[in-house]
Parts: C-alpha cells; sequence; structure tokens
C-alpha cells in the first residue's frame, strides 16, 4: 500500500486495541512529524479522480460540505467497508499537519455545546463565520457496535475545502480493495489488520479548549 505518497503503516487491531483511551473524545489518527491521513468515501467517479490525479477534481462539488474521518474504524462504520452506494471507494488522503492543526482550530460544533458557547447565540455566528464543522460521535468496534470513546469528523466548505482539495493533499490512494480484504478476512475469523493509529496531540490550548477535550 506504498502508492500516491501515502504508504500506510498497518498492525493488528487487537494489538492496537491495548493501547487506545476506552473513552473520552479522541483523536485517533495515523501522523508523523508532517502529515496526517483522513479517510472519506466516495462513488466511483469522485474517487477514482482523487486517486488518480492526487486531488479532487471532476464531479466533487466544492459547492457541498465535505466531511473527513481521521479515524479508519469510523470511515468503516460509516460506508460500510466499502459497500454503501455512493461510498463504494474508499480513499486514504494524507495531508499537512500544519493543514489540519488550522481546521481543528477553525472548527464549530455541528450542535450547541453548553460549556463551549457562552449561549446559543454566540454559537450560531461562530457557525455561521466558520468553514468547519465539529462532531464527535460514538467510535466503533470492526463488528459496528458502538463504543465509549467518541472519534471525531470534520465538515469542511468554502475555502478550507478548496485548500484542502487543492492545495493541502500530499497523497491520495484509493484502499477499497484492502478495505474489502480486510472485512472478508475478520468475517473468516482471522486477525483484522489496520493503518496503525494513535491518539493526536492537540498542542494548542484554545483548540483543546473549544473541541471540548481540554
Amino acid at each position: 500500500m506504498n502508492s500516491s505518497g501515502v504508504a500506510l503503516q498497518l498492525e493488528p487491531y487487537a494489538s492496537q486495541l491495548k493501547t487506545w483511551p476506552r473513552d473520552g473524545r479522541v483523536i485517533l489518527a495515523q501522523f508523523d512529524a508532517d502529515s496526517i491521513v483522513v479517510y472519506q468515501a466516495y462513488r466511483p467517479a469522485i474517487g477514482h479522480f482523487a486517486a488518480k490525479h492526487g486531488y479532487f477534481g471532476g464531479e466533487f462539488a466544492l459547492s457541498r460540505m465535505s466531511w473527513i474521518k481521521p479515524n479508519f474504524l469510523w470511515m468503516m462504520y460509516r460506508c460500510g467497508w466499502s459497500s454503501k452506494e455512493n461510498q463504494e471507494v474508499t480513499l486514504a488522503i494524507r495531508i499537512r499537519r500544519t493543514a489540519f492543526d488550522a481546521i481543528l482550530a477553525l472548527a464549530v460544533h455541528s450542535a450547541y455545546v453548553p460549556g463551549i458557547y457562552s449561549n446559543e447565540d454566540e454559537w450560531r455566528r461562530r457557525v455561521a463565520g466558520s468553514d468547519v464543522r465539529l462532531q464527535w460521535d460514538p467510535d466503533h468496534d470492526p463488528q459496528g457496535r458502538p463504543v465509549e470513546r467518541r472519534a471525531i469528523q470534520l465538515g469542511l466548505r468554502g475555502e478550507v475545502l478548496r485548500k484542502y482539495s487543492r492545495e493541502w493533499i500530499l497523497g491520495v490512494e484509493d484502499i477499497s480493495d484492502f478495505v474489502r480484504e480486510q472485512r472478508a478476512r475478520m468475517d473468516a475469523g482471522g486477525d483484522l489488520q489496520m493503518p496503525l493509529e494513535k491518539p493526536y496531540p492537540v498542542s494548542e490550548a484554545a483548540t483543546l479548549t473549544h473541541l471540548g477535550m481540554g
């Protein structure tokens, strides 16, 4: 899995599970000093274009919000292991870590959260002025069962989506075959191999606070 500059590191799910936090808001991801991998799933026309060209174009619509997920199993739950209609192509997208940190800093919750925002009017103003939406949802195990830990997904629009789709991408890989192979392996009772993920460190105190992680 070394095409298009993504080069995912793999490790058995069972061994990774022992190291992950069991609960709380956690950004599980594969990352290094300069980059982080996020996942998206699309219909073939969009997914194949991105994998071939290394950016999003063709039928990809900049006018719609596009959601990225740094957590592999959360993406598998949402796309049904590349089986859902219009989500048949699963992409691993390596982006600049500085860009991901900027996305986190701009994120505003999709729903009002008391304690994060002083009141609903402030939240609405923040939503109107931000190009990034934030959702914390229950993470899921490989069988699709919810767990106590929360996983993040980030919705991009406007200028942030434009920069993400063209400027911030370092590599794109179509991992659909790998996804289906691992699903079949798991269903047959084998050990699931998946991208190596660890809790992503958020260094900015203000970002930790507004994400609800501090």
